[in-house]
């Protein structure tokens, strides 16, 4: 059955602090659970939403205290009860996959293959499962993403249970406080075995598909992108662990810097650009990028820090070439900045 709907009129709410630093179109988001992030794009473009009587663009940061007009909207109802059982699959899965939570954040080991947003012909995703683990009770508030992973790439996926800790934790993106690490099994081995990725990044478009190309600095929607690497582990010259640190959060980032570097990252099907390459008898030909680990300071003070082990398909890869997971990590000795 499909949830009904109801138009609420026009509205003016003010700016929490624990709101403070969120997006419009997220602030929007957060506060009104029911509304279709397309919907809310709609309403923004068209002018309909104001910040302090004045126009606002998606992506602005509001401030505490800020009145944000809030137009008619077509909210959808809660879900009716026979959309119970799959709320209960989805708090079930999500629950087998968390590496770490309390009552502000939950880490959760993304699989690789399971995309994090919905997208053209996208169904199932994480940020369609997360309502499952709305808080009971009317003020219960639903856990929200503060960041990305590719489809592709498996690991360490951090959400935020609260508007506190969703606002707090933006900014520490933002200001690129959260350290992150990375391991991919690369064709070839970097030279030198350890080192700096800087490039400028711009989005293109080639019939349906979209993926990040080396850019020149002062390019139109070219973004700067910067990636320290370390070799861990080599398999006769022909393969490498590598360990990687992206000091920026771009699009495709590390998969784009190792392809440039001349060193793709094994099953990558978008970047691998290697003419010729087989792929070793006994591996998968999937996406061998793991979001490793992810150090963060915690909204409420200390720090979370969680590990995510490998996939089923990079397992196999690493028992084939004789790696060991537990090895000591050269990246540790990276810039943080």
């Amino acid at each position: 059955m499909k949830p009904a709907q109801f138009a609420a009129g026009v509205q003016t709410v003010a700016v929490t602090p624990d709101e403070a630093g969120m997006r419009v179109d997220r602030f929007f988001e957060a506060r009104f659970p029911g509304l279709s992030f397309s919907h809310i794009q709609r309403i923004i473009r068209k002018g309909e939403v104001r910040v302090n009587g004045k126009r606002a663009q998606p992506k602005a940061r509001l401030e505490a205290g800020q009145a944000v007009r809030v137009p008619p909207l077509k909210l959808e109802a809660p879900r009716q009860r026979d959309d119970a059982p799959q709320a209960q699959k989805d708090r079930v899965f999500l629950r087998s996959i968390t590496l770490y939570e309390d009552t502000d954040v939950v880490v959760l080991n993304k699989p690789a293959g399971l995309a994090v947003q919905g997208g053209s012909g996208t169904v199932r995703h994480v940020d369609g499962m997360l309502a499952a683990l709305r808080a009971p009770g009317p003020d219960g508030q639903r856990p929200r993403l503060v960041h990305r992973l590719d489809k592709d790439t498996a690991g360490c996926l951090l959400v935020a249970k609260t508007r506190f800790a969703a606002s707090a934790l933006a900014k520490t993106f933002r200001t690129r406080a959260a350290r992150k690490i990375y391991w991919a099994l690369t064709a070839g081995v970097p030279k030198p075995k350890q080192g700096r990725i800087s490039t400028f990044l711009a989005k293109q478009e080639v019939e349906e598909e979209s993926f990040m190309r080396i850019a020149r600095h002062g390019e139109k929607d070219a973004v700067h992108a910067v990636t320290y690497y370390a070799v861990v582990e080599t398999a006769a010259q022909q393969l490498a662990w590598i360990s990687l640190k992206p000091v920026t959060g771009r699009t495709h980032q590390l998969r784009a810097h190792m392809a440039h570097n001349g060193n793709p990252i094994v099953g990558d099907p978008k970047y691998f650009n290697k003419e010729n390459w087989q792929l070793p008898g006994g591996m998968q030909n999937k996406l061998h990028l793991l979001a490793r680990r992810i150090v963060v300071p915690h909204p409420r003070g200390g720090t979370i820090d969680v590990t995510a082990p490998l996939p089923d398909h990079m397992k196999q890869s690493w028992n084939l070439l004789g790696f060991d997971a537990k090895r000591y990590d050269p990246i540790e000795q990276a810039p943080e900045v």
